[in-house]
């Protein structure tokens, strides 16, 4: 469901008694525990028990499962109801909302009202916002700037996925699939790297590009932009920035980066590099997450917190400190000698980058990876460039498209992925039922393998799965 973002957005404490539909998503959840650590009364309905629940309920939030108009309460005119994008037109909360005429507010709009007077550093990119924001996240914490933060993921260092800091910074996620980041009027902005996707929202790549260089021109006068120049798409934004006067910092790997990441390693689960920022060596960086792509996140969030003035000693420390969240690479488990991974990696370039990791874990073994491609609209367009990237891996199981918020297709289904795997035969299967990817992994690898599920949809509970598979009545599947 699209809702029209008003054009006044109140400040949170102005949006009277909140009510959340959708509350138990990344989104919603961070946006109401924000609103409800500032005092403001807050409710809401998911029709699934998520894992973001438990610490909204610890704060005395009522988080109702399932969706009946009677969750409203006695809502009434001041008050306010915050919906998901997931939420079907004929919603019963909705409806009842409507009726009412209360105050309905795109997820967008919840966030702009929890980011009033803060000063914002938005996280971009078409990849790595969800890892950038929680780095970020980590390395202010640890020098004591004390942030408010909404993550798209649960941050491993504090276990939640937002708080209400004491100070004025505000650091977000700000996310490009259904254009809520042009509702926002950032501060700061780390933009990772700008790549056609979401073509069922933006129409063409064209669009896509563009609302990056819209949201650049919502930065404030006084603000800063932080793009990586090693992705062109990115890159191209220093130009939109520098014509309306904002300082710029380019970070990546090359010399025409302001903030360097040299001599960079990738050893095992550990990816490190030596900071260089205008020609000056910082110092060393030991992240303990592994990929490339994960060093030049990590180097967006240095960059934002050195801008910021804050020492380096405090912001390597946090980054050191980072473990990852859920979901980007994040380890399950092992079992029979077989580590098990998860990640949330749904589009060519994430894909490859995943598996990079991988193979830095897997050492001397195989990497087993098991994909299930998201969204129909995606797959007719990225299918192909799908399967090529997934032709790193050892051996590759695909299961059939997890359609998400479109109707099925018969004309787009996982062959379509699978048949663009540049492997033999023998190492690719096609396994449309997610019911059988569990055992086909577990047939397929072997000790010292690294077993890797991928996927934006529900392919996460595989892992464990596979973990049961191998060691009959293990108690708990993960292990962080």
């Amino acid at each position: 469901m699209r809702l029209p973002v008003p054009e006044q957005i109140l400040p949170a404490a102005e949006l009277g008694r909140v009510h959340f539909v959708g509350i138990g998503g990344a989104g919603l959840s961070a946006i109401a525990r924000i609103m409800a650590q500032q005092g403001v009364s807050v409710t809401g309905s998911d029709d699934n028990d998520t894992a973001f629940l438990p610490a909204l309920r610890e704060l005395g939030v009522t988080c109702n499962l399932g969706y009946d108009a009677a969750h409203l309460g006695d809502l009434g005119p001041g008050d306010s109801v915050v919906v998901t994008t997931a939420a079907r037109e004929d919603n019963p909360e909705v409806a009842e909302a409507r009726a009412r005429g209360l105050r309905l507010l795109p997820r967008s709009a919840g966030l702009a009202a929890v980011m009033a007077d803060r000063r914002v550093l938005a996280v971009a990119g078409t990849h790595g916002k969800t890892t950038t924001t929680s780095l970020l996240t980590s390395a202010l914490l640890a020098a004591d700037a004390d942030p408010t933060y909404a993550v798209g993921g649960v941050l491993t260092a504090t276990g939640r996925n937002a708080d209400a800091g004491a100070s004025d910074l505000f650091v977000a996620e700000a996310d490009e699939s259904d254009g809520a980041f042009l509702v926002y009027s950032p501060w700061a902005a780390v933009v990772t790297n700008v790549e056609a996707d979401h073509l069922d929202t933006w129409g063409t790549e064209e669009a896509y590009r563009a609302a990056f260089a819209e949201f650049v021109g919502r930065l404030h006068p006084e603000g800063l932009l932080l793009t990586c120049t090693d992705d062109p798409g990115a890159a191209a934004l220093a130009d939109v920035a520098r014509e309306r006067g904002l300082a710029v910092t380019g970070f990546g790997t090359g010399e025409d980066a302001d903030l360097r990441a040299v001599d960079v390693a990738l050893v095992g689960s550990t990816s490190s590099f030596t900071a260089v920022l205008d020609g000056e060596e910082l110092g060393r960086v030991t992240l303990r997450i592994p990929g490339r792509h994960y060093v030049l996140d990590a180097l967006g969030a240095l960059g934002a917190g050195l801008r910021l003035g804050l020492p380096f000693a405090a912001l390597a420390a946090g980054l050191e400190s980072f473990t990852g969240t859920g979901r980007r690479m994040e380890r399950k488990g092992e079992a029979a000698g077989i580590a098990v991974y998860d990640s949330y990696a749904h589009q060519p370039t994430e894909i490859a980058g995943d598996l990079e990791a991988a193979r830095s874990l897997a050492g001397e073994g195989n990497v087993v990876v098991a994909y299930q491609p998201h969204l129909v609209s995606r797959t007719r367009i990225f299918g192909t460039a799908m399967g090529r990237a997934l032709g790193a891996a050892d051996q590759v199981v695909v299961t059939d498209v997890y359609v998400a918020r479109e109707d099925p297709d018969p004309e787009v289904t996982g062959a379509l992925v699978a048949e663009a795997v540049p492997l033999a035969p023998h190492r690719v299967a096609l396994v449309p039922d997610l019911a059988d990817v569990a055992a086909e992994l577990v047939r397929r690898a072997r000790p010292g393998d690294v077993v890797l599920t991928l996927g934006a949809g529900t392919i996460t509970g595989v892992g464990p799965q596979v973990l049961e598979i191998l060691d009959p009545g293990r108690a708990g599947a993960g292990e962080g």
